[in-house]
């Protein structure tokens, strides 16, 4: 792997042989590391209070919302000038990022995309930072290098986030994500020459440019541009066409929601060329499918149709074939089902082609005219194949108890890939031919590590309301559970997402480690439908918190560990998730690492259009009885002053532009303004990343290093 010139520490590889070495080093013991009581750099502080419905909340840290003050500025610069000593003086940190740099020298590959008769799939020879797009001819023709991002910065912190091959695989549309912006540059490139158009698409974001059945024109979404030239997603997108070879700036518009302002459209075209589908989002539970006929140039030829506009629940556009469009809705089944309806009777009825099963749905597309659906049983993936009709459902074979995804292609294709992986298993391809219903290895890594050292288990417990929750535990074979073992508790509980099992360099490292991995899947997510989902929403949330408390002391019951050497740690709504448990339950952990968190409930939606359709999980503030239900839990408006914390180590970054950094500001002054023993409340601020997408794999490294080592320290794993 290429060393960086803007890493902040050199790569130190080699200095203990072995996996058992990682914190058994002859020479400086990890009892060495930084114990004494930190002094913590002088927050900015106000009187700055506001009225919620009559509750008068402080806002001592308002300032921080101004990412570009001089005091935020400050506070940033000191906080990781207190903190990047501080692990960098424990001595397991470069072992660690030792390990990580070389079990993270595998091949590794995307599920491929066919376009044509063409393939593109993404693929890292293990030493990159950043995944190289390739093409290939045919499938076993030899593939060549199309777009490598790598060389696009010297610091590899420009990605490349998406590619959209045009149908005939002449060219392909990809985005470029500069420094984890979910802002993306989308240019044109031409596969045979391997140059790029001078066709620019800027100003979108999270969705993808959806090309015309004739690969000459793409509908796009984009923000409007400020005067400043930036994209301004403090308002609605629109729709818009762009034929390639015109000027952008005349890119006709198409449509725009003018009826409400936070429903923003997406585009899509149907397969076959013939309908612009608009996907109206307002949050994951509230959405509407509108869309207009095309014409055989691609152009819109009718009025919008507004085929579903109630927002009473979430809708996902699969494909329009024959006149009858398919959509996967949880409307009227909590675990989803998939309905057809016909565009050409007056009517416009339901009918169900996919009845709701047993199961939620989780993934759902259509390939050769067949539907694919992913189900989520207990926590892992099943995966069906059926017509269109529904009938002669067919299971596909699976490695093991694991999370799938892919299943991409056209109507026309008479194969599709998807990939499998597991706590112990690295993402593997799989072929899946449609005609003779097999699936069978396209491209299977390996990694430089013996995972049959260890096994995964799933266990069910009860939560504080009596709701039997499932998790998932990963540790050695010969692990004997007597409260001693190191254990890091994993959670997310939002967003209808299911935590299926995933393979992961660091958690693979951390069970060399000697420790134990634990996946709790919470209710918010969607392991068992839109019930579970709901149960984890708005005036509910505190379930969440409360099956996560339960989990915790569940695993110290069977002795799994014991909260000296308990550790929890959660992303984005996860980040929230470990706050929320930290400020409740104090007692309970031993350290937390909460990363890019929500962590201001009365506020999250105040910094863009986007978070605010957050609202469907959390609610607005401006609701009295979801400002009660927030204002309970927010980890920023309840941390007590005078109250022992475990150790904690805050991370986010700088230009994470989805959960703006001020969240981890305020919370960090919180916590070390209030914290009344010894135990450190760190700040990692990464300078040049976002919320974590494109993140080249040195930052990676270098992240998770810091955060294993601050293990290492506070649950004293010498």
């Amino acid at each position: 792997m290429k060393v960086q010139k803007s890493v902040r520490r050199s790569f130190v590889i080699g200095l203990c042989a072995g996996v058992s070495a990682l914190c058994a080093c002859s020479g400086a013991s990890d009892s060495a590391a930084p114990a004494a009581r930190l002094t913590y750099p002088v927050a900015p502080r106000s009187d700055h209070v506001d009225d919620y419905h009559g509750t008068k909340v402080p806002d001592p840290y308002r300032v921080f919302e101004d990412l570009n003050a001089p005091e935020t500025k400050r506070f940033v610069a000191e906080q990781n000038a207190l903190s990047q000593p501080f692990l960098e003086g424990i001595p397991a940190r470069e072992r660690i990022k030792a390990r990580m740099t070389e079990l993270w020298n595998y091949e590794r590959y995307e599920v491929p995309v066919k376009a044509g008769s063409r393939y593109f799939y993404l693929r890292n020879d293990g030493k990159q930072n950043q995944s190289v797009l390739y093409v290939a001819d045919a499938l076993d023709a030899p593939p060549r290098a199309l777009i490598d991002p790598n060389t696009m910065s010297e610091d590899a912190t420009v990605a490349l986030a998406e590619f959209v091959p045009s149908p005939d695989g002449k060219l392909v549309a990809y985005s470029i994500s500069d420094g984890g912006t979910d802002w993306r540059i989308w240019r044109f490139r031409n596969v045979e020459t391997g140059e790029d158009l001078p066709d620019t698409l800027r100003h979108i974001k999270f969705r993808e440019p959806q090309w015309t059945a004739d690969s000459r024109a793409v509908y796009y979404a984009r923000y409007p541009q400020t005067p400043s030239g930036a994209g301004d997603d403090s308002k609605q997108m629109s729709v818009y066409r762009h034929r390639i070879g015109d000027p952008v700036e005349k890119d006709p518009h198409i449509y725009s929601i003018t009826d409400h302002p936070t429903r923003y459209p997406y585009p899509y075209v149907s397969d076959d060329g013939r309908y612009l589908v608009h996907y109206v989002y307002d949050g994951r539970q509230s959405t509407g499918i509108h869309y207009q006929r095309l014409d055989e140039r691609g152009e819109v030829v009718g009025p919008v149709v507004k085929l579903i506009d109630t927002f009473d629940a979430e809708y996902q556009f699969l494909d329009v074939i024959d006149d009858v469009m398919y959509l996967r809705t949880n409307a009227g089944a909590p675990n989803g089902r998939v309905i057809a309806i016909d565009l050409k009777s007056k009517d416009k009825a339901w009918r169900d082609v996919v009845p709701e099963q047993q199961y939620a749905i989780v993934g759902a597309s259509i390939v050769g005219r067949k539907i694919f659906l992913v189900y989520s049983r207990d926590a892992y993936a099943v995966a069906r194949a059926s017509n269109l009709d529904g009938s002669e459902p067919t299971e596909i074979e699976l490695p093991g108890l694991g999370e799938v995804s892919g299943f991409i292609g056209s109507t026309k294709d008479f194969e599709t890939f998807f990939s499998y992986t597991d706590f112990l298993t690295p993402k593997a391809i799989y072929r899946y031919d449609i005609r003779s219903k097999r699936a069978e290895p396209f491209r299977v890594p390996k990694i430089a590590a013996d995972t049959s050292r260890f096994v995964t288990e799933q266990v069910f417990y009860t939560s504080k309301d009596g709701s039997r929750v499932p998790m998932f535990i990963t540790r050695k074979r010969d692990f004997v559970k007597d409260g001693s073992a190191p254990l890091l508790l994993l959670g997310y509980g939002g967003f209808n997402i299911a935590q299926q099992p995933e393979f992961s360099v660091p958690n693979l490292v951390w069970l060399e480690m000697g420790g134990v991995y634990a996946v709790a899947n919470i209710r918010g997510g969607g392991e068992y439908g839109e019930a579970w989902h709901s149960a984890g929403t708005k005036l509910n949330k505190q379930n969440v918190f409360d099956d996560f408390i339960a989990a915790g002391e569940w695993l110290i019951e069977q002795k799994y560990t014991s909260t000296p050497k308990f550790a929890i740690r959660g992303r984005s709504n996860g980040g929230l998730l470990v706050g929320a448990v930290l400020t409740q339950r104090p007692d309970l952990f031993g350290a937390a690492l909460p990363a890019v968190g929500v962590l201001d409930m009365l506020r999250y939606h105040t910094a863009s259009a986007n978070a605010r359709q957050w609202s469907t999980d959390y609610g607005l503030s401006e609701n009295l009885e979801e400002f009660n239900a927030q204002y309970a839990y927010s980890p920023v408006h309840n941390v007590k002053p005078g109250t022992c914390y475990p150790p904690t180590l805050v991370t986010t970054a700088e230009y994470d532009d989805r959960v703006v950094p001020w969240h981890s500001y305020k919370f960090t002054a919180a916590l070390q303004a209030a914290q009344s023993c010894s135990n450190p409340i760190l700040l990692r601020v990464e300078t040049r990343a976002g919320h974590g997408a494109g993140k080249p794999v040195w930052m990676q490294i270098e992240d998770f290093a810091d955060q294993w080592a601050f293990l290492v320290h506070a649950l004293k794993m010498e």
